[in-house]
């Protein structure tokens, strides 16, 4: 029957789950469980010297009966005690003998069905306590009717005192103390737990389990007030969390919040972006057909409607294009440092002519360890972040006006430096330079340049940062080498 309701389709797969579920423990539970164990790990760490001084004091018992019996029968002559009257000694004492060794002299007080052997012999007056609580286990887990010896201080000055016992009394008065302790760690067990789970389900638990519900129904609905935290007045750990954890749940739902709007915004933005892009592009058409015309006047204002519509469209593009979904994981490769700048160069004509200066310096046979997309996008973001800085100082000098590139090898890393000789960033601009929309250090920049090629860098295992004390603008890029890509990089060195 189990199995066909195991197999049952009709059962939803969440079923089995809830059910385990039902037998789970709690917090609450879990610490009632572990108090009970451990006031039982300490009642039996209790016990065990426990039952073996209760033997001790048992036989000591015994051998003081003994002793009181011995001092009757050692001032009586002999004869003078009925046997009726020695059985009865021996009965108060338990014994089956009683005997004392004065001097040299070992005298047999009394006697009652002297067993054939003795088992054990027991020195009460020289026994440690591992000793001792092994006898007193030992006693209690074999069954065996054993005779025993048992040797103590003796009265009147004597040597020492003995009796010969049965094992069978004391072994049924340990178990009777067994049972008693056994009954009373039970029930110190059940009371110390159940204080100490009360004390932790209003002290600890009670709290905890209602800062988990309004954790679970704030993660279902982060957006909502109403599901933030509400704290208590507790001056403990409970009460710091939970004010800490309110402040985290207000600044998470206002992040939320501006998230949201920002998303809206961006999509939006997008819309609008795509739409002007498509309209601006015939409109570059027509501005290159005007540039044919004879008129002087419109052959010296098209090429400036040229690049304002130029300067728009990319606008558009590096705005729809950050807002796509993340940069694909580079297609990294050996790159020739030269040959991607030299692409650089043609991309922008900086070549032999240019009004702007194009010196590139880069170690001779210097490969990256890079996509060359990627890398190529990122230098063509702070190429055009330069060409447009040198620009506003119109018309340009070579001799001045210059882009220089720096390209080295340190160690496993690559270095390229892209700097400028323009006027440099303003303040204003560098503390959120890498900032999406926040980074244009020019008037009309869209503030994404550098913002997609940190995030290029990033995606490379590298970085990009702005130098300090340098004329014009710095930037310096480190792409580091795959740790695959250092056997190869030693084998080409080693070749080389």
């Amino acid at each position: 029957m189990t199995s066909a309701m195991k197999s049952d389709p009709a059962i939803p797969p969440a079923t089995a789950e809830t059910k385990s579920s039902r037998f789970r423990l709690g917090l609450s539970g879990k610490l009632l469980l572990l108090t009970i164990l451990f006031v039982m790990i300490a009642e039996v760490m209790i016990y065990v010297p426990s039952i073996a001084n209760y033997r001790l004091m048992w036989l000591s018992d015994r051998l003081a009966a003994a002793r009181t019996a011995a001092l009757v029968l050692d001032a009586a002559p002999d004869g003078a005690i009925p046997v009726s009257l020695t059985r009865r000694l021996l009965d108060s004492v338990g014994a089956n003998a009683v005997a004392m060794k004065m001097g040299d002299k070992r005298r047999l007080l009394a006697f009652s069905d002297l067993p054939l052997k003795v088992d054990h012999e027991i020195d009460m007056r020289d026994i440690s306590m591992i000793d001792a609580i092994y006898d007193a286990f030992d006693t209690m887990l074999t069954k065996d009717n054993d005779v025993l010896r048992v040797v103590g201080p003796a009265p009147m000055g004597g040597e020492f005192v003995e009796i010969i016992i049965d094992e069978a009394p004391l072994r049924r008065a340990m178990l009777q103390f067994s049972r008693n302790i056994l009954l009373i760690s039970l029930t110190i067990s059940a009371i110390t737990g159940a204080l100490v789970y009360m004390s932790l389900s209003w002290l600890l638990v009670r709290p905890l389990r209602r800062l988990t519900a309004q954790m679970v129904a704030f993660g279902q609905a982060p957006e909502d007030p109403a599901r933030i935290v509400a704290p208590s007045s507790r001056s403990d750990e409970i009460g710091v969390a939970e004010r800490e954890l309110a402040v985290m749940q207000q600044e998470l739902a206002g992040t939320l919040q501006h998230k949201n709007r920002l998303a809206s915004l961006g999509l939006a933005v997008s819309k609008i972006n795509h739409d002007l892009r498509n309209l601006l592009s015939p409109a570059q058409l027509l501005s290159d057909r005007l540039a044919s015309l004879a008129d002087p006047a419109v052959r010296r204002l098209a090429p400036k409607l040229m690049a304002t519509l130029g300067r728009a469209i990319a606008y558009c593009e590096q705005t729809l294009a950050y807002g796509r979904a993340q940069e694909p994981p580079p297609e990294r490769k050996n790159v020739d440092v030269a040959r991607l700048l030299d692409e650089l160069r043609d991309s922008f004509d900086l070549g032999p002519g240019a009004a702007i200066g194009w010196m590139p310096s880069v170690e001779r046979g210097l490969m990256v360890d890079a996509d060359p997309d990627q890398l190529l996008r990122a230098l063509i973001n702070l190429v055009r972040n330069s060409i447009e800085a040198l620009a506003s100082r119109a018309p340009n000098d070579p001799e001045r006006d210059q882009i220089r590139i720096v390209g080295r090898r340190e160690g496993a890393v690559v270095v390229l430096q892209v700097s400028d000789t323009g006027p440099g960033l303003p303040e204003r601009a560098r503390t959120h330079l890498f900032e999406p929309f926040q980074g244009s250090g020019r008037r009309g920049g869209t503030g994404l340049g550098l913002a997609i090629a940190a995030e290029l860098a990033r995606a490379h295992g590298g970085e990009i940062q702005l130098l300090e004390g340098t004329v014009g603008a710095a930037f310096r890029i480190v792409i580091p080498d795959r740790p695959v890509a250092l056997d190869e990089r030693r084998a080409e060195r080693a070749r080389a």
